[in-house]
């Protein structure tokens, strides 16, 4: 795996009046990496991940994501990363092709690059039969690889995925993470948050957040041997039971 920093945090913290959100974490993410960044409702992940697509200024600290600053180059993070959330990544009144066509003219892909782009996605998932069906017909497995494809069509250096799997069945969820590893063997780096702990072992690193703080962060491994736990069901568990906010 390269060592190419492509997240970059320094004290990053985020305040709501009196109210500390994000408390100076400080963090790096490597290119090619999928990074798992986990924690309990209330535990700031969310401020977090709204700061470093560039759509939340911090209160301060610093940041760099593909290379841009999160307070003056915000354009620019995001035409350099993709974006993914259970709560809405598609449009249902759209058809699938309609889909297609207003993200990736969102992220800027010339109509001849679109075309190509579209007429492979829509092959490789499956979706050649319901390319003009409204997104709202499309069973919810469905909906959700292709909005990751749809988010990753501009093959941007980092996607931030919100809980992606939400709802969607265990079947579903593993072919949404075989998605995922594509993605990252293009040299695309994965960026999650997710309340599924069998998910957590499949990224690389994860940094555990208890009450807006990095509580713990490391491989799924060495997290479970450093707290002694058989899984990381288990860890998460062990590090929420601190927690004071909710």
């Amino acid at each position: 795996m390269s060592r190419e920093v492509v997240i970059h945090t320094n004290q990053l913290t985020k305040q709501f009046g009196d109210f500390t959100a994000v408390d100076a974490i400080s963090f790096d993410v490597y290119k090619g990496e999928i990074f798992g960044f986990l924690g309990a409702n209330g535990a700031g992940k969310t401020t977090a991940m709204r700061m470093l697509c560039g759509l939340s200024t911090p209160t301060s600290g610093e940041a760099r994501i593909a290379g841009y600053d999160v307070y003056r180059e915000t354009e620019k993070i995001k035409m350099h990363i993709g974006y993914m959330s259970q709560k809405f990544s598609l449009y249902e009144d759209l058809t699938v092709g309609e889909n297609i066509r207003f993200f990736g003219g969102i992220y800027g892909l010339s109509d001849q690059a679109l075309k190509e782009k579209s007429r492979s996605l829509i092959d490789s998932l499956g979706l050649k039969k319901h390319q003009n069906s409204l997104v709202a017909s499309l069973p919810l497995g469905w909906k959700q690889k292709l909005a990751f494809s749809v988010a990753v069509i501009h093959e941007p250096s980092i996607v931030f995925l919100d809980e992606p799997t939400g709802g969607v069945d265990p079947i579903t969820r593993r072919q949404f993470w075989d998605l995922i590893y594509d993605a990252v063997d293009r040299g695309i780096t994965v960026f999650v948050t997710t309340h599924y702990m069998d998910e957590a072992e499949y990224c690389n690193r994860i940094s555990m957040m208890v009450d807006g703080v990095i509580a713990a962060m490391d491989s799924p491994g060495n997290l479970k041997v450093q707290f002694n736990a058989a899984s990381m069901d288990d860890v998460f568990y062990d590090l929420a039971r601190a927690a004071k906010r909710s």
